[in-house]
């Protein structure tokens, strides 16, 4: 069989697109943590049943500025903290699935799990002040989570990983 001449071309150009992709290197990119004085802005996406980035870099001890935007149809949250926390808000969320008419009842978990949780509705961005915990242990396992009853389920969580500091110069 004989590739036609534009086909080949394609063919070769996706090979090296593909190969150029498995050699680029792997982790966070760098950035420079943020302080009190300046927080670095960090901007969490929520869509139908997505995040945007796939994963959120973060720098242990940083002081971010979070902004949750909600570009999906649906309320979401964005729930960040390790397997407890985000066990604890689905186990919340869903004692409040199909409730009776009337407003949305509210939910909480025990501060112990908490983590930090933010909720958006639809079109709506909340901006919120965060310190990243400490350590790269107390950053190590975070995930970012939406628990609205099956969007958890759906696949709507994306890891957290301990971002590269910029090196100055």
């Amino acid at each position: 069989m004989r590739l036609s001449s534009p086909l080949a071309g394609v063919v070769i150009f996706v090979g090296i697109a593909v190969s150029g992709c498995a050699s680029a290197p792997a982790g966070t990119p760098p950035v420079s943590p943020g302080t009190d004085a300046t927080p670095r802005e960090v901007t969490i996406i929520a869509r139908d049943y997505a995040f945007v980035p796939s994963s959120v870099d973060l720098v242990p001890g940083e002081r971010i500025l979070l902004h949750v935007i909600n570009g999906g149809l649906d309320i979401h949250e964005a729930v960040i903290g390790a397997g407890p926390v985000q066990d604890a808000w689905e186990a919340a969320e869903a004692a409040a699935t199909n409730p009776p008419p009337g407003p949305t009842p509210l939910v909480s978990v025990p501060l112990a799990v908490a983590g930090l949780r933010v909720v958006v509705r639809s079109g709506e961005r909340v901006d919120v002040l965060w310190t990243v915990p400490p350590t790269a242990a107390d950053v190590t396992g975070l995930v970012v989570g939406c628990h609205i009853p099956g969007h958890w389920a759906r696949g709507m969580q994306v890891p957290v990983r301990i971002a590269r500091l910029a090196t100055a110069g």
